[in-house]
């Protein structure tokens, strides 16, 4: 590898680009998949409140939905401070919508949901209150979860061909390079051959480097990845993570651990399959 180090450098970098889609697939399933935990354990349902309700149908129904067994606390928003809310923290306090009056925004009453809250009960929750005759509508987010659910599945089944698509290519890039430097190591082949030596002997070399190709083109798009994880992460909205309510979230050590084990694999195996014959000859 050292004598003919341009072609096993050309080797590897093909395999680190073949590797940097699958790991960037695998990157984007990751944090969907957090964002989407994130939101089915959200712990909240806002009640919107109608117009016209009363106060006295706002505290009856504060009263009892902090009596139903689940719900930790139930807190009012009036429409003044849901426009407060809606404006600094999301809009900023120079958007125009953030200048609309407090009539814009419905009151609502905010209800924290304990975690272990079965979904059944929840579900009953939010039937009862829209049938109260002082409740405009109930949002628990769970429509947000099923999107992002059939969006982690979708991203699943693509990551799972663009697997199919990398492998081949690290079997092609690989094998073709180690028939390129058996070629050029035939004379050293056929001495070791007249000498005695088993094709196993004369394999093992090349096996070990098509290993070590596939290993350092898996570490290398993990370590490219990092740095445009890292550039990407330094220019995210601060804003829209806290509206997200979770933080980018890199490749696992054991994910990117397995990538390299996966390519030194792979690579191994290409070497040895494209010098079955070639060594036999």
């Amino acid at each position: 590898m050292m004598r003919e180090w341009r072609l096993h450098v050309l080797s590897v970098s093909s395999l680190t680009v073949a590797f940097v889609c699958l790991g960037a697939a695998l990157l984007v399933v990751i944090n969907l998949r957090v964002v989407e935990q994130r939101w089915s354990h959200a712990g909240r349902a806002s009640v919107y409140l109608k117009d016209g309700a009363s106060q006295e149908e706002v505290d009856a129904l504060r009263t009892a939905l902090g009596r139903v067994r689940g719900v930790s606390r139930v807190r009012y928003v009036s429409s003044g401070d849901a426009r407060t809310e809606f404006g600094e923290r999301e809009l900023g306090t120079r958007s125009e919508l953030a200048a609309l009056p407090a009539e814009a925004f419905p009151a609502s009453l905010e209800v924290d949901v304990a975690p272990d809250m079965p979904e059944a009960d929840l579900a009953d929750l939010v039937s009862k209150s829209k049938q109260l005759p002082a409740v405009d509508d109930v949002e628990t987010y769970q429509s947000w979860t099923e999107r992002l659910a059939r969006l982690v599945r979708g991203g699943v089944a693509a990551s799972i061909l663009l697997a199919v698509v990398v492998f081949a290519s690290v079997l092609a890039v690989v094998g073709s390079t180690m028939r390129l430097a058996l070629q050029r190591r035939s004379t050293e082949v056929e001495v070791l051959k007249l000498v005695g030596a088993t094709d196993a002997f004369v394999k093992k070399p090349f096996v070990v480097e098509g290993s070590v190709q596939g290993a350092l083109g898996a570490a290398g798009s993990i370590a490219l990845l990092g740095a445009l994880f890292v550039l990407v992460r330094g220019r995210l909205d601060a804003e829209l993570a806290a509206l997200l309510g979770v933080e980018p979230t890199f490749l696992t050590w054991y994910v990117a651990a397995t990538l390299v084990a996966l390519g030194a694999l792979l690579g191994a195996a290409a070497a040895l399959a494209s010098m079955r014959k070639l060594v036999a000859v």
